[in-house]
C-alpha cells in the first residue's frame, strides 16, 4: 500500500494517462447529463399521472432503473410512463453495464496497472549511491558481468532503454535502471560522477556516443569500452574511454596460448605480484602415470602442483593422485621455477601437422594470428567465402563435412579450435571431432554459461567464453588480481581473511571438504607463502589465493565472504 501514492504520481505525470483520464471524465459528465434529463422527465410524467415525489426520489428511481435493479417500489401507471421506463432501462444497460465498465477499464484501470508495473523499473539511483559499477548493455556478457560483480559484493546497475526489458531483468534478480545512454540527465540520475567505473558493452557507435556523453557529467570516472573493430579503438579513446578492449580478439588469443606444441611446456596465464600461475598439459611428459608425490616435481623445481583439471572437473592434487595424459596441471611459482619445470619435463615435441581452426570469424582469426606469431602452422575451415583470406591457410566448406575436415588435416592435427558463434554448432563439432580423433586436443568457445558443462561432456579439453573473459577483465580493473580464469569454470580468486576464518588454521576451517576449493597461497603483508602450512592460523586482513570451480567459488564466497 505504501507504494500506491508514488504509482499514482507516476500515473498522472504520463501524458497518455492524462488524455485517457480526460476521456473518462467526459464520458462520466455525459452520463450525468442523461441521469439529470431522465430525473426531470420522471417528475414531469409523474406529475401528469398525479404522483408527487422529491428530486432525490427522482434520481433514486433513475439510477435503480438504469442499473436494472428495479426495486418496483416506484412505478408508472400510464403507457407513456412505462414506455419511458423501458427507454431508461435500455439506455442504462448500454451506458452503465456496457460502456462505463469498458471505458473505466480502458481509460483508467488498465493504464493504472501499466503505470504500476512501470513504476517498478527505477529511473535513478539513490542520491547517496557511490563506488558502484554502471553497465551499459544487456546481452549475455552484461548479465554475466553483473552476476560476477554481485558475487564479490560490488554495487552495480544495468542501464537499458526499455521499461519492459528492465522489468524482465528485475524479475531475474538484476538491478536494472531505465534511461537513454545518450542523455546526460540519465548519467546524472545514475550518480555517475561518484561511480567506481562505467562499462560500455553495446556496439561501437553506441559506445562512442555514451562515452562522449558521460564525459559531460563525470570527467574523471573510469570508462571501459568494448570495440568490435580495430578502427573503433582510437575513436573510443578520443570519445573519452579510459580503457578499450577487443574482447573477441582476446578470447582467440587466450585459446591459442593453450594449444599443445608451442615449445614451452608451461604457459603462464596470469600473475599476482611475483607469483606466476601457469598451466601445463601432462600429455607427452614423464609425469603421466605417476602420483603427485612420486612425480619428483617438488625436488626438481621447488614448487608443487596446486590443482589438476580434467575436462571440466577440478581434481585435488593429493599425494596419491595419479596424473593422466588428459589432465592439465596448475602450477604456482616464480619465473625461475617455471623455467626449471620446462627443463625437468623436456621440450615439447615439434608439431608435424597444422592446428585446425573451425570457424574463420574474429575469434578464429585472432587465434590464427597468435599461432602465426609463434611459428605454428594452422588451417581454418570456413564456409563463408567472404572470410577467406588466402588459399594457403583457409579451407572453404562446412566443418560438419568429413571430407572438408580430412582435407584440412583432422587425421593428423594435434589440436582443434571450435570457434563458431553458436553453442549448438560448437557442441556438435566437439562431439564430431572427439569421435574422429579421440586423442586430439579440443579447445572450444562457449557463449552461454549453461553450455559449458555440456561442451566438457561432449569432449572439449578446455572451454573459454567471451562473457567470462569480459567479466573477469572488468573485475581485475576494479580490484587488480581479484580473479583469474584458468579455463571456463575454473578460477583462481583472491579474498581477504574475514571473521569467519580469522584465527583458524586451514585444517580447522575444512575449506576443501565444505566448498571444494583449495588454498594455494597466503599473503601476509609483502610476503606470500605458496602451499601454506595447514597448521598455522590465518590472520584477519591476510589475503588468500583460492582455486576452485565455478560452483565451488560460489559456495566459498557465500560461506566466508557473505
Amino acid at each position: 500500500m505504501k507504494f500506491i501514492p508514488s504509482q499514482l504520481v507516476y500515473f498522472f505525470q504520463d501524458r497518455r494517462a492524462q488524455r485517457n483520464l480526460n476521456s473518462l471524465i467526459r464520458f462520466i459528465l455525459f452520463l450525468c447529463f442523461f441521469i439529470v434529463i431522465y430525473s426531470v422527465l420522471f417528475h414531469v410524467l409523474m406529475e401528469m399521472e398525479g404522483q408527487h415525489f422529491s428530486w432525490i426520489t427522482g434520481f433514486y428511481w433513475t439510477l435503480t432503473v438504469m442499473s436494472t435493479l428495479g426495486f418496483g417500489d416506484i412505478t408508472f401507471t400510464s403507457d407513456l410512463g412505462k414506455l419511458f421506463s423501458l427507454c431508461v432501462l435500455m439506455s442504462g444497460i448500454v451506458f452503465l453495464l456496457v460502456m462505463l465498465p469498458f471505458t473505466f477499464i480502458q481509460f483508467f484501470y488498465a493504464p493504472f496497472l501499466e503505470a504500476q508495473t512501470k513504476s517498478r523499473a527505477a529511473r535513478e539511483l539513490p542520491e547517496e549511491t557511490s563506488d558502484h559499477l554502471i553497465i551499459i548493455g544487456s546481452d549475455q556478457v552484461a548479465l554475466s558481468l553483473a552476476s560476477r560483480v554481485r558475487q564479490f559484493n560490488y554495487k552495480y546497475c544495468i542501464l537499458v532503454n526499455e521499461v519492459n526489458h528492465a522489468l524482465d531483468l528485475v524479475d531475474q534478480g538484476f538491478n536494472a535502471v531505465v534511461g537513454e545512454s545518450d542523455n546526460p540527465e540519465t548519467f546524472k540520475l545514475l550518480r555517475t560522477d561518484k561511480a567506481a567505473m562505467v562499462v560500455l558493452l553495446s556496439d561501437d557507435m553506441k559506445n562512442t556516443n555514451a562515452a562522449f556523453t558521460i564525459r559531460e557529467v563525470a570527467p574523471d570516472v573510469p570508462v571501459v569500452a568494448n570495440a568490435d573493430s580495430e578502427e573503433s579503438v582510437d575513436i573510443l579513446e578520443l570519445a573519452g574511454s579510459s580503457h578499450v578492449f577487443q574482447f573477441m580478439d582476446m578470447l582467440g588469443e587466450m585459446l591459442a596460448r593453450r594449444t599443445l606444441g608451442t615449445g614451452a611446456r608451461s604457459n603462464v596465464i596470469g600473475s599476482i605480484n611475483k607469483l606466476n600461475i601457469a598451466e601445463a598439459q601432462a600429455v607427452d611428459t614423464l609425469l603421466v602415470g605417476r602420483t603427485v608425490k612420486d612425480s619428483g616435481l617438488r625436488s626438481a623445481t621447488g614448487m608443487n602442483i596446486v590443482g589438476l583439471w580434467e575436462q571440466g572437473q577440478l581434481i585435488s592434487a593429493r599425494p596419491d593422485t595419479v596424473i593422466t595424459s588428459k589432465m592439465a596441471m596448475i602450477l604456482a611459482g616464480s619465473e625461475e621455477q617455471l623455467k626449471a619445470y620446462d627443463d625437468f619435463v623436456g621440450e615439447a615435441p615439434p608439431m608435424e601437422a597444422p592446428v585446425l581452426i573451425l570457424g574463420g570469424g574474429r575469434v578464429g582469426q585472432s587465434a590464427a594470428k597468435v599461432l602465426k606469431q609463434r611459428g605454428i602452422d594452422y588451417k581454418i575451415v570456413e564456409k563463408n567465402p567472404k572470410l577467406i583470406r588466402d588459399d594457403g591457410h583457409y579451407i572453404l566448406g562446412s566443418a560438419s563435412d568429413i571430407d572438408v575436415l580430412k582435407e584440412a588435416g583432422i587425421d593428423s592435427a594435434p589440436s582443434v579450435f571450435v570457434t563458431t558463434h553458436t553453442d549448438d554448432l560448437n557442441i556438435y563439432l566437439t562431439i564430431y571431432c572427439r569421435r574422429l580423433r579421440p586423442d586430439i586436443q579440443v579447445l572450444s568457445r562457449a557463449t552461454f554459461d549453461r553450455n559449458i558443462s555440456v561442451l566438457h561432456k561432449a569432449g572439449a579439453d578446455l572451454v573459454m567464453s567471451y562473457a567470462t573473459l569480459t567479466a573477469n577483465t572488468i573485475i581485475n580493473l576494479l580490484s587488480p588480481g581479484k580473479v583469474m580464469t584458468l579455463t571456463e569454470g575454473l578460477n583462481i580468486f583472491r579474498v581477504e581473511v574475514g571473521p569467519a576464518l580469522a584465527g583458524k588454521t586451514l585444517m580447522e576451517s575444512n575449506i576443501r571438504d565444505e566448498t571444494g576449493c583449495n588454498i594455494i597461497a597466503v599473503s601476509r603483508g609483502d610476503e606470500m607463502e605458496i602451499n601454506p602450512d595447514p597448521t598455522l592460523p590465518l590472520n584477519k586482513g591476510a589475503s588468500l589465493l583460492v582455486i576452485g570451480g565455478a560452483e565451488d567459488e560460489r559456495r566459498f564466497l557465500d560461506k566466508y565472504q557473505a
